[in-house]
């Protein structure tokens, strides 16, 4: 089931194919997805009673080609009963709200004539274009694909990725910090996974 996302993730269509013939619809979609650390369902891995090969096993059914089209996989830990009483820490809604309209913004005034509106949607060619990196930052990628695996599509994510962060702190350039970001949201890619 989770493996027939993968093209409508990656073309944001759906093609049906029956013996009456065959339907193309679109799809352009954003998914969120929630998972249990493990088949037991413990709060954190530090907490986790199952051994690293049943953690393994239950996290290998995600498989490689599908998280490679998630852009962010981010470990959240369970909350302390103190936690949920306790008020939020952080900026206020409005300032969020603000920097987000700005960073959306800044998107459209840069693919203009593109045909699209927002990083996630950037061809490989817009990636290489709006997506330029330092060379402090290329080193870091390539250190990401050797030692996390990240494949071609994955380094594009995390470079869109990279460049939404860029966005939302009001910079032009990517710099190997916005970059480090990005590669820490790729969560399941760690080699704990293994």
């Amino acid at each position: 089931m989770l493996e027939s996302l993968r093209q409508p993730l990656e073309d944001g269509r759906v093609t049906i194919a029956r013996a009456s013939g065959v339907s193309d619809f679109p799809a352009r979609f954003q998914l969120v997805a929630a998972a249990n650390p493990c088949r037991r369902g413990c709060p954190s891995l530090d907490r986790c009673v199952c051994t690293p090969t049943e953690r393994a096993r239950y996290l290998g059914r995600l498989s490689r080609p599908l998280l490679d089209r998630v852009d962010l996989h981010v470990e959240l830990p369970a909350l302390e009963p103190g936690d949920v009483q306790s008020p939020a820490i952080g900026d206020a809604t409005e300032a969020i709200r603000a920097r987000v309209a700005a960073a959306r913004q800044r998107q459209r005034d840069r693919f203009h004539a593109g045909g699209i509106r927002i990083n996630a949607a950037m061809s490989p060619r817009q990636v290489r274009r709006f997506c330029a990196v330092p060379a402090e930052a290329e080193r870091l990628l390539a250190a990401a694909m050797t030692r996390l695996g990240l494949s071609a599509r994955g380094h594009d994510r995390v470079l869109k990725v990279a460049r939404t962060i860029a966005d939302l702190a009001g910079a032009d350039a990517l710099t190997a910090e916005q970059c480090a970001e990005a590669i820490q949201y790729r969560g399941l890619d760690r080699q704990w996974r293994v």
